[in-house]
């Protein structure tokens, strides 16, 4: 199968097969290339339509689902059929018409099996509304971000939690590794009441700094964006009084580990933590679920940072749709 790729003019011109016939490789290959195939050989009508042709054979309780989901947290852009607004839609076919070589580029970068099958799963998903494949690779063995398998921890962690929410994350860690297994955590929250919560639920630990501000590429003051559903959906706005930091300004440590739930703010995050992270190479956990973009994206900035990384994807949500992505860079 011979697909398309699209030049900057919208011209479409040959693309050469992701898989070679002849090649000698595992199931996991050849789903994950022969899916990129038959998305690279479509035009961008087509993809569209094939995307839309997948939800509308969805049952009709199922599509509501999705929708709902879609509206209410509005990451994804809005599907809302009755009202013939399908934008949800037109955004995935646009991130796949153009950056399909970028999500294949990850592919031959993820370090184990049970990557390939998330990323292959979220594609799927995207593509052709597959809960199959997102129901076989969700994993819930461990504890949030700590997955054993790929992270150990010791007595020198500096820890730093970017969107600590209540503190579930900073427990997690200690259940997972052991109250010894630090010698700093930092903890950045930025609503108020779930500030006051962080502070009761981790007051009494050792060595653990609670900062109630926003992490991003540049110091300043923001806004607090509420979420009517939840306030660990919470993210920062333009303009206010909320006190915006940069990881490289704000700890003069060294620090081994860095985890980021921050609603699409991530990539912010990172840029202002480069002298950390160049310097010192901590691990990352990020979240890359709050877009379309960022997990291939932010493995992309950080190959610029640090050419070493191994990276690895995680998630644990449901199979209708795959949030709860975690990039694993290791």
């Amino acid at each position: 199968m011979i697909s398309a790729r699209k030049t900057p003019g919208g011209i479409f011109l040959p693309r050469r097969p992701y898989i070679d016939r002849g090649d000698v490789m595992n199931q996991f290959d050849k789903n994950f290339y022969s899916l990129a195939d038959e998305i690279g050989a479509l035009g961008e009508k087509e993809l569209y339509h094939r995307i839309r042709s997948a939800f509308e054979r969805v049952p009709e309780a199922t599509r509501k689902s999705c929708a709902d989901f879609f509206n209410r947290f509005g990451f994804w852009g809005r599907l809302e059929p009755e009202n013939g607004v399908y934008e949800q839609i037109e955004q995935k076919q646009i991130a796949l018409s153009e950056h399909l070589d970028d999500f294949v580029q990850l592919y031959g970068r993820l370090g184990d099996w049970r990557s390939k099958a998330v990323l292959y799963a979220v594609l799927s998903n995207w593509y052709r509304y597959d809960f199959t494949a997102t129901a076989a690779s969700r994993e819930y063995l461990f504890d949030d971000y700590f997955d054993l398998d790929l992270l150990q921890c010791s007595r020198g962690e500096v820890f730093v939690d970017l969107g600590a929410y209540t503190g579930d994350t900073a427990l997690s860690y200690i259940r997972s590794y052991g109250a010894e297994n630090y010698r700093r955590i930092y903890c950045y929250e930025i609503t108020p009441e779930s500030f006051a919560v962080l502070r009761q639920r981790l007051g009494g630990l050792r060595d653990i700094e609670l900062r109630q501000k926003g992490v991003s590429d540049a110091p300043g003051l923001m806004s607090l964006d509420c979420s009517a559903l939840d306030a660990s959906a919470n993210r920062l706005a333009p303009g206010g009084d909320i006190e915006v930091t940069t990881l490289d300004e704000d700890i003069a440590e060294p620090v081994t580990l860095i985890k980021a739930d921050i609603e699409g703010f991530e990539r912010r995050a990172l840029l202002g933590a480069q002298r950390h992270i160049s310097a010192e190479r901590p691990r990352l956990l990020i979240s890359v679920y709050h877009n379309n973009e960022d997990i291939w994206k932010i493995p992309r900035l950080l190959d610029g940072l640090v050419p070493d990384y191994r990276y690895y994807l995680r998630f644990r949500s449901s199979p209708l749709y795959p949030t709860e992505i975690t990039l694993f860079a290791l």
